[in-house]
């Protein structure tokens, strides 16, 4: 017998040896001996009051023997001579396209312009090192995606678009920690996913599928409204029978190559800001109500903040608890952060993004003249500014945040995760009035809705720009561009996608559809 059931632990409880087999026979009123085992579904926890608590839901197995294997088995079998998929990008939705294609019976072909994750972190170096940007390799391009040293957060809303499980579990599979099945808030860490990353390559590789880094593609071949083949960097043409443009929501040049060939697009709405920082100390004493340093069962805390101001919605994106800042540019002559956190979070920091919505239809009347490229042309000014306030190279412009509210220049600055530097800067003035007032208003609700949290002890970072894609990739039912037939548009450079998960159920939607039919 296994029955299910939720359970609520304190934290002095939590300490003690065998709690949830002890507090399982008392809620279902067995006998100790006759629970041969209990298996934890979820686990979060409720901070809301000071008395923490700790909501487990709970399989309870009952005279019968925990189950040793997951429920999910994947099919992988040799495709090596099987009819070829190509696809463009190998970040989630690219890797999981490519899995399913070899669990479908088809050879995924896969083009990645930037480099492996090994070779990939010298680039990282140059970046926060020698401020130069790799415009094909960089925290944004190379295997694995921007989520491979950008923190692994693993939580989505997206539950109707796939089987969020099994996402999960192919994660597992492929080398993470089956802590990620139970978490509320499931995380990887930048420190272990790039080996994630490698395990799931080295899959795609044994059971025949090819995987081509450093390889840009530059141009489409079209006849009859079809990409007859992929033009590279290196002048070489692929010809091609079905395309699944995985690229992400940073390549740029392909938006503007899908311009220029008149291939639909559509200007999408999404989010500008900064990044806020604080000493994770205070993130813990607001949420966990300690004046101290927080209970060792506890982790980094973090929170979720959203405030309307003027019709606009001021929200805290990518929270990263005991984590730090990171130049996510992909270009040279441009600032752009980012947040990310190890597996343990145990960086003496907090950061998160603070960004406000844009609507692209009624907020961006100046940039009409690029039609569906506006938001990425608004994005791009707004990077340009931060690059030129830090001083013209990856030091980021800076003020603390009370200084920011209130108006004023710097005079100095609190100590921040950020490697490459900052520069004193009056952010006040230099965003645009439409986000910088609204940052302002909304870091003092923040303020009132936490207490601590409006400090000077916090730093704010510019500029926070690549929260989605500014442009949208249209398709039809069957998850086809609207124009191209053989072309799917997919994961977040199309606007299907909002992180690793949406992007990786999306790479597998995907990959059925351009497998249906061949």
């Amino acid at each position: 017998m296994v029955k299910e059931i939720q359970l609520r632990i304190t934290l002095k409880e939590e300490e003690q040896p065998e709690i949830l087999v002890i507090k399982s026979a008392i809620k279902l009123d067995f006998d100790r001996k006759d629970i041969t085992g209990v298996k934890v579904l979820r686990k979060s926890i409720d901070a809301r009051k000071p008395k923490i608590i700790l909501n487990y839901k709970v399989a309870v197995y009952i005279k019968e023997p925990l189950p040793e294997t997951s429920a999910y088995q994947f099919d992988y079998k040799d495709v090596s001579k099987a009819k070829p998929i190509h696809i463009i990008g190998f970040g989630p939705a690219g890797m999981y396209a490519a899995l399913r294609c070899i669990e479908l019976g088809f050879k995924p072909i896969v083009l990645e312009r930037g480099k492996n994750v090994k070779d990939r972190r010298r680039d990282l170096k140059a970046i926060n090192q020698d401020h130069f940007v790799n415009e094909d390799s960089n925290y944004c391009f190379g295997e694995g995606g921007a989520g491979t040293y950008s923190d692994g957060k693993l939580y989505t809303r997206s539950l109707k678009r796939g089987d969020v499980r099994r996402i999960f579990e192919n994660l597992v599979f492929h080398g993470a920690t089956d802590q990620i099945l139970v978490d509320a808030h499931p995380h990887i860490g930048t420190n272990k996913l790039p080996k994630v990353v490698q395990n799931i390559r080295e899959t795609i590789l044994k059971y025949g599928g090819e995987i081509h880094f450093e390889t840009r593609v530059t141009d489409f071949i079209l006849k009859d409204n079809k990409i007859k083949a992929i033009q590279l960097k290196n002048g070489e043409d692929l010809p091609v029978d079905k395309v699944i443009l995985a690229t992400g929501h940073s390549a740029r040049d392909i938006f503007y190559l899908l311009h220029k060939k008149q291939i639909a697009l559509e200007a999408k709405s999404f989010a500008m800001g900064v990044r806020v920082e604080h000493p994770q100390h205070i993130i813990d004493t607001i949420q966990y109500h300690c004046s101290g340093k927080r209970h060792e069962l506890l982790p980094a805390a973090s929170y979720n903040l959203v405030q309307q101001v003027n019709e606009r919605g001021v929200y805290s994106f990518c929270m990263c608890p005991g984590g730090f800042i990171v130049p996510a540019a992909t270009a040279n002559g441009e600032v752009v952060v980012n947040g990310m956190s190890p597996s343990k979070r145990n960086n003496l920091f907090a950061n998160s993004g603070i960004v406000v919505e844009i609507d692209v239809n009624k907020d961006l009347p100046k940039y009409e003249q690029f039609g569906a490229l506006k938001g990425l042309e608004y994005q791009k000014n707004l990077e340009r500014l931060a690059f030129t306030a830090g001083g013209r190279s990856q030091v980021a412009p800076a003020q603390r945040l009370t200084d920011f509210v209130e108006g004023r220049l710097s005079t100095d600055l609190n100590d921040c995760s950020y490697q490459p530097g900052l520069k004193s800067a009056p952010l006040h003035s230099l965003l645009p009035k439409f986000i910088g007032g609204r940052l302002r208003k909304g870091f003092e609700a923040f303020g009132r809705k936490m207490k601590g949290y409006y400090t000077e002890e916090a730093n704010i970072v510019g500029v926070e720009s690549r929260t989605s894609s500014p442009v949208s990739i249209p398709r039809n039912e069957q998850l086809q561009h609207t124009q191209i037939s053989n072309l799917y548009p997919c994961g977040e450079g199309g606007g299907y996608a909002g992180g690793i998960i949406s992007a990786a159920m999306d790479g597998e939607r995907c990959a059925e559809a351009a497998s249906a039919g061949l």
